[in-house]
C-alpha cells in the first residue's frame, strides 16, 4: 500500500550536480513532514533535509547552500536539488514520509562523488 520510490542517483564528479526524486503511493506528502537521510558505508544514518506540510525546509549544516529540498503536491514527489557535491556527500540517500499510522522509508539511491 505505501511505497516511496527514489530515483536520480547516479556517479558525479566533485562539483557537480544530481536531483534525486522520491515519489510515493499510499501517503500525501503535503499532509506530514517529509525528508531526505543519508547513510555512508561503516556510518549512522543522518538527516540531510525536511521539509514542513507548510514547505518551510531545514538543513544539515553540512550541505546547507549547496542543497535544496522541494515538493510538487500534485505529483506527490519530493525533491533534492544537490549541487556543489563533495566526496563526503557520497552515500545512499533515503527518503522518509509518514501518515497516521507511522513513517515510511524507501529503498534509496545511490550517490557516488568520485573524480
Amino acid at each position: 500500500q505505501v511505497q516511496l520510490v527514489e530515483s536520480g542517483g547516479g556517479l558525479v564528479q566533485p562539483g557537480g550536480s544530481l536531483r534525486l526524486s522520491c515519489a510515493a503511493s499510499g501517503i500525501i506528502f503535503s499532509s506530514y513532514a517529509s525528508g531526505w537521510y543519508r547513510q555512508a558505508p561503516g556510518k549512522q544514518r543522518e538527516l540531510v533535509a525536511t521539509i514542513t506540510i507548510g514547505g518551510s525546509a531545514n538543513y544539515a549544516d553540512s550541505v546547507k547552500g549547496r542543497f535544496t529540498i522541494a515538493r510538487d503536491n500534485a505529483k506527490n514527489t519530493v525533491y533534492l536539488q544537490m549541487n556543489s557535491l563533495k566526496p563526503e556527500d557520497t552515500a545512499v540517500y533515503y527518503c522518509n514520509g509518514g501518515s497516521s499510522r507511522g513513517r515510511y522509508w524507501g529503498q534509496g539511491t545511490q550517490v557516488t562523488v568520485s573524480s
